[in-house]
């Protein structure tokens, strides 16, 4: 069994995200240990990139900051070796095709499996060209996490049946960000999927809050953050760690409640 899968295994999960490099390196070594020890069940790293489609304005602004600080690719992989050797949940790299291609995918590949990563999510890869890069990360042992949007529709039971390690169900249009109220019907996504596998789903974009996490986890296997903990970081800077690890345990026991309930 995956380290991804085992995260699911009896429980919901809470997944945390942070974009690696944000407000420096050491800081992103020192939080994701902490993070793992306060409660969260998989780390997301985003790779900060100039051009995050993807992303709202706070992960933008999270992304700038870390390039600004000098944040390479290489650094970030150097970074998750050392903390690899401190954490066994599974730690996912968020990033964009440019980046690998840039990279070069077998390198890339061959790199995060070097520092133990488990999975690998690429919001700019649609599922009909996901081939090119799928079969290079399978045969290293790293899941290719797919995304099912509200807009989905007839292919959410396609993509659902070739999906690996979780399936990140986007709860909202648009991009990433903190949202007062997620109003779709997370349910019917969830029950779309399960028809057609017993594979995780995850719901992300827009949970902020304990009342969020729990909401979206009663109705699936698990919760995304990732706006709401850069913005923690965003404004305590090289102090966000106390923060941090505070949100997360909140979370984490709002995910928990949901499992048990």
């Amino acid at each position: 069994m995956s380290r991804i899968s085992k995260a699911f295994e009896n429980k919901k999960a809470f997944i945390a995200f942070l974009t690696g490099g944000d407000p420096c390196i050491e800081v992103t070594e020192e939080l994701i240990p902490k993070m793992a020890e306060a409660g969260a069940d998989i780390i997301e790293i985003g790779i900060p990139f100039s051009d995050p489609i993807a992303e709202g304005v706070v992960i933008q602004a999270a992304d700038e900051r870390a390039l600004k600080a000098g944040t390479t690719t290489d650094k970030l992989f150097d970074m998750v070796k050392r903390v690899r050797e401190k954490v066994d949940i599974p730690l996912v790299f968020m990033t964009y095709i440019n980046p690998v291609y840039t990279y070069g995918v077998e390198r890339f590949t061959k790199r995060c499996a070097e520092c133990g990563i488990d999975g690998i999510i690429i919001p700019d890869v649609p599922f009909e060209e996901k081939e090119e890069v799928r079969d290079v990360f399978e045969n290293a042992g790293i899941e290719l996490i797919s995304m099912i949007a509200p807009t989905s529709k007839e292919r959410i039971r396609m993509i659902a049946g070739e999906a690996k390690g979780f399936l990140y169900c986007v709860s909202s249009l648009g991009v990433t960000g903190v949202r007062s109220k997620i109003t779709t019907n997370i349910s019917e996504m969830v029950e779309q999927v399960k028809k057609v596998s017993d594979i995780p789903c995850a719901i992300g974009f827009g949970i902020a809050t304990p009342e969020q996490a729990y909401e979206m986890a009663s109705c699936s296997d698990g919760a995304i953050v990732g706006s709401a903990i850069v913005k923690l970081i965003a404004k305590n800077g090289k102090n966000c760690i106390t923060p941090v690890c505070d949100y997360v345990r909140d979370m984490k026991a709002a995910v928990d409640r949901a499992y048990s309930a």
